[in-house]
């Protein structure tokens, strides 16, 4: 699907708060309050975003390498999710 738009900054961070509701067993308006006392960048367990990594990856047909990049990445939802949508803007342009 090389010619589908890349999601918003915005549509990964809701798919990343939705997954990890379901992880956790919350809504996902009860995570992302939760998040969000944390500040704007909404900072997570990076342990939850790796819990969740395979199941973002097989979502957008992508593969985030593991690097300090990455690791980086997974202090906060926003951070990811940044992450996430440079890797698809990478693969649309392969």
């Amino acid at each position: 699907m090389p010619n589908d738009p890349a999601p918003s900054t915005e549509d990964i961070v809701s798919v990343i708060i939705d997954l990890l509701a379901e992880y956790d067993g919350s809504s996902p308006e009860e995570v992302r309050a939760e998040l969000e006392q944390g500040g704007l960048e909404l900072p997570v367990d990076s342990l939850l975003i790796v819990e969740i990594l395979t199941r973002i990856e097989e979502r957008y047909s992508i593969a985030i390498p593991a690097d300090r990049e990455a690791a980086q990445a997974t202090r906060s939802v926003r951070a990811f999710s940044a992450a996430v949508l440079d890797a698809i803007v990478e693969r649309q342009q392969s």
